[in-house]
């Protein structure tokens, strides 16, 4: 069973989501630990609940990587984790490191701001492996959904987010079944 850690800044929905999922048998790995570069991130409160190990760690990827290799983690879910990772932690789980984009990748509520303002009838989420490049690594998997009758950035990031909390459970139920 692989074991995962997932990192969180904000309300930790996404993580919610695959606490769930991983309740429900859809996802057949361990979340060992939840990180968060907020210490007063909601999201720590729900991996408290779930019984699962938390931490904070602000800017200091070489201590993340140190974590992370002590707890034997072969993967990260980065759930809304408003950071960008340095190369180093990057370089220490190639192709083992996700992320969630609220959009359609290669284009989040600054995302669906400008979505609204395009006019654009379609957005969406997709999770993809993280690489050097910010929010260029290689794409696993995208859902769209049709937003032409919505008229606010508030409606478009809830419909996104419902894609985003079926989406990210099922990726990380594929990589823990070694399916991606």
């Amino acid at each position: 069973m692989l074991k995962f850690a997932v990192f969180v800044s904000g309300g930790g929905t996404d993580l919610q989501s695959i606490i769930d999922a991983k309740n429900e048998g859809k996802i057949n790995g361990e979340i060992a630990l939840v990180l968060s570069n907020r210490q007063k991130a909601y999201g720590l409160q729900r991996a408290k609940d779930a019984g699962i190990e938390t931490t904070v760690v602000k800017k200091d990827d070489a201590l993340i990587v140190k974590m992370l290799k002590e707890r034997n983690i072969d993967f990260i879910v980065l759930a809304g984790y408003l950071a960008i990772l340095t190369d180093e932690l990057i370089d220490a789980y190639p192709n083992k490191i996700m992320n969630i984009h609220p959009s359609l990748i290669p284009s989040g509520m600054h995302v669906h701001e400008a979505v609204l303002q395009r006019g654009a009838k379609v957005s969406g989420a997709t999770v993809h492996f993280v690489s050097n490049i910010v929010d260029g690594g290689p794409i696993i998997k995208q859902v769209a959904c049709d937003i032409s009758d919505l008229d606010t950035a508030e409606d478009i990031q809830k419909r996104v987010l419902e894609i985003e909390h079926k989406l990210l459970p099922e990726v990380v139920g594929l990589y823990c079944d070694n399916k991606i």
